[in-house]
């Protein structure tokens, strides 16, 4: 059964989440995908203020298609997550609270996960035109220049998603194979 999560995530209800728990997400979340996790560190780099506040949001690492007629976006999939490894432990330490990708994460993710108390959710790849369903409006609040890769803010409801990494650290990518070893080879 899937446990209802409002976004933005407090730190209780992130540290409520498990690994493997399938969870539906309403509220607003961020986007942003490598250009643009690229230039708010280069402004972090040059000391500069960020045009977003990261404190408890959650970014989906989504670049979304047009949006046709009566839609707020056209297809929105989940794009691999390890591409934003070498920029979430900063953002982690600036108040992001969760991440909605696909695939596994590395180590310094997993364990700037654990130091903050955030959650990673992992959105299944190749369902882009029915998690597009779950977003109800979308608007463009920084880098517009970067087209569909921009930083949108999307409205959700009942987005599915399943806590991939947890706030302990627990990572399915790790325990769910673990499930179905054959030990008796």
């Amino acid at each position: 059964m899937e446990k209802h999560v409002q976004l933005p995530l407090t730190q209780e209800a992130a540290r409520e989440l498990k690994a493997g728990d399938q969870v539906l997400l309403t509220g607003s979340v961020l986007t942003g995908r490598d250009a643009a996790h690229k230039r708010l560190i280069a402004l972090l780099d040059e000391g500069k203020p960020l045009p977003i506040d990261l404190q408890g949001e959650t970014i989906y690492y989504v670049g979304p298609a047009p949006a046709r007629p009566g839609q707020a976006v056209g297809p929105a999939g989940p794009t691999t997550s390890y591409r934003m490894d070498p920029y979430t432990p900063r953002l982690l330490a600036l108040g992001l609270k969760g991440m909605i990708g696909k695939g596994e994460r590395g180590a310094e993710v997993i364990a700037a996960i654990k130091e903050h108390g955030a959650v990673y959710f992992g959105a299944v790849g190749g369902s882009a035109v029915l998690i597009s369903r779950s977003i109800e409006k979308s608007e463009v609040i920084a880098y517009p220049d970067l087209g569909p890769e921009a930083i949108h803010r999307f409205y959700i409801k009942d987005f599915p998603a399943v806590v991939a990494v947890d706030a302990q650290g627990n990572n399915l990518y790790e325990q769910g194979p673990q499930l179905y070893r054959k030990t008796d080879l």
